[in-house]
C-alpha cells in the first residue's frame, strides 16, 4: 500500500472514537524519505487542538534535545511522527491518560513497512520504550543510558515533558553526554 493512503487512513481512523473524550483527530507525520522516526506517546490537549504534534512545551523541549529547528521537525520527508496512540486520550488524576491501545497494532507494522529509509528510530517515554523494548531492558532509564549500544539505529528518552524535570535532575549525564551525542546523529542524518 502506498504511504499517501496509508496515512489516509490512519488520519480517518474511528477504532476508538467511543473512548476518545475530544472525539478522534488522530495525529501523524510521515514521508517515504523519512529518516528519523519518532514513536511517542499520544497527542496532547493542545497538540489536539492545533492539530499539529507535539505543539506545547514538550515538543519544545524535544526539539531542543534533537537539535532541530521547528521547520525540520515538521517536515515529514526528514521527520516521522508515529504516537503510540494517534489521538487525544484524554486526561486523568496524574496527567494526560495511557495512549489507546488499538493504534498501534492497527496502524504501526503497516507504517513502519513503508517508511523504508529510517536510519534512526527515537522511542520517547514508557508506553513507546516498553513496546518496542521493554522485554530487553529493566527501565526506561537502563535503556537511555545504553545509547552508545542503540546508537546509531535507536535511541531511548525519557518524555520530554516538563514533570520529568526530576528525572533530569537525577540524571544530569543526558543532557551532558546523550543529548548532544543524539543532536550529532541528528545533524549526520540530516544534514545540517
Amino acid at each position: 500500500m502506498r504511504l499517501t493512503v496509508l496515512l489516509e487512513e490512519v488520519r480517518s481512523c474511528t477504532l476508538c472514537a467511543e473512548h476518545l473524550p475530544l472525539g478522534p483527530k488522530p495525529l501523524v507525520q510521515a514521508a517515504a524519505g523519512a529518516r528519523v522516526l519518532i514513536i511517542g506517546q499520544a497527542p496532547g490537549s493542545a497538540a489536539h487542538a492545533s492539530g499539529k504534534p507535539w505543539d506545547d512545551r514538550s515538543g519544545q523541549r524535544l526539539r531542543e534535545w534533537l537539535g532541530v529547528d521547528e521547520k525540520t521537525f515538521y517536515d515529514p520527508k526528514c521527520i516521522a511522527l508515529v504516537p503510540m496512540g494517534f489521538c487525544f486520550p484524554g486526561t486523568g488524576a496524574s496527567g494526560d491518560l495511557p495512549p489507546r491501545p488499538e493504534c498501534a497494532p492497527a496502524w504501526h507494522a503497516k507504517l513502519r513497512a513503508s517508511l523504508k529509509r529510517i536510519e534512526l528510530t527515537i522511542l520517547l517515554g514508557r508506553y513507546a520504550f516498553e513496546h518496542e523494548l521493554g522485554d530487553r531492558y529493566g527501565t526506561l532509564t537502563e535503556a537511555t543510558c545504553d545509547y552508545p549500544n542503540l546508537l546509531p539505529s535507536s535511541m531511548v528518552l525519557p518524555h520530554p515533558s516538563p514533570r520529568n524535570n526530576r528525572w533530569l535532575a537525577k540524571n544530569p549525564w543526558f543532557l551532558k553526554d546523550a543529548a548532544p551525542t543524539l543532536q550529532a546523529r541528528m545533524r549526520e542524518l540530516l544534514g545540517e
